[in-house]
C-alpha cells in the first residue's frame, strides 16, 4: 500500500514593532526548509497607535489567506529598558496573538535568546551571525531585510522545536 504524500509544516513567524513589524513564511519538509514570503509591515510615523495595530493585523491576515500556515511562532520581548516602549510592544503583540487566535493557529513563544540558539547555535550571537544562518539554513542567495530576518529566524526556531522524529 503506497504512504500519503509527506506535506510540509509551514509557520509564520513574526518579529513585533509598531513602526516595523517583520513577517516570514518558512515551510520545512523532513530537514530541509525554505523561504516561502517574507516581508515587513511599515506603519506611518504619526500614524494612531490603534490603526498600526489594525494595519498589522489586516497584513497578517493576507499573509495567513494566501500562505496557510499551520501555526504562528512570535519573538517575545527579552528585555526592555523603557517602560513606555516595552507596553507598546506588549500591545502589538497581543493585537498578533489576537491575529492567531482569529485564525485558530497555534502559537510558538520565543525570547531572542532562544531564537538566536536555535539557528546559530548560540544564544548571544549578534544580528549579522543571525542573519548569515538565516540565509544559509533556507539557501538564500541574498539577505533579507533586517526584521524580516528575524522573523524567519523565529520561523526557523520554532520549526525546529516543534520537529519530529
Amino acid at each position: 500500500m503506497p504512504l500519503p504524500p509527506v506535506t510540509p509544516s509551514i509557520c509564520l513567524g513574526v518579529d513585533p514593532g509598531s513602526l516595523a513589524c517583520g513577517w516570514a513564511v518558512v515551510s520545512r519538509l523532513g530537514s530541509r526548509m525554505e523561504l516561502v514570503e517574507a516581508g515587513v509591515i511599515r506603519s506611518k510615523r504619526g500614524a494612531e497607535f490603534s490603526e498600526r495595530i489594525h494595519g498589522i493585523h489586516l497584513s497578517l491576515s493576507e499573509v495567513i489567506a494566501m500562505h496557510h500556515p499551520h501555526f504562528m511562532a512570535v519573538e517575545s520581548p527579552f528585555m526592555e529598558k523603557n517602560s513606555a516602549t516595552a507596553i507598546k510592544l506588549g500591545q502589538i503583540r497581543g493585537g498578533i496573538l489576537l491575529t492567531a487566535a482569529l485564525h485558530q493557529l497555534p502559537v510558538g513563544d520565543y525570547n531572542p535568546m532562544q531564537v538566536k540558539k536555535a539557528v546559530s547555535g548560540y544564544g548571544w550571537a549578534d544580528k549579522n551571525q543571525v542573519g548569515k544562518m538565516v540565509m544559509t539554513i533556507l539557501n538564500l542567495k541574498e539577505p533579507l531585510q533586517a526584521d524580516a530576518a528575524d522573523a524567519a529566524a523565529v520561523a526557523i526556531g520554532h520549526l525546529l522545536a516543534t520537529r519530529r522524529s
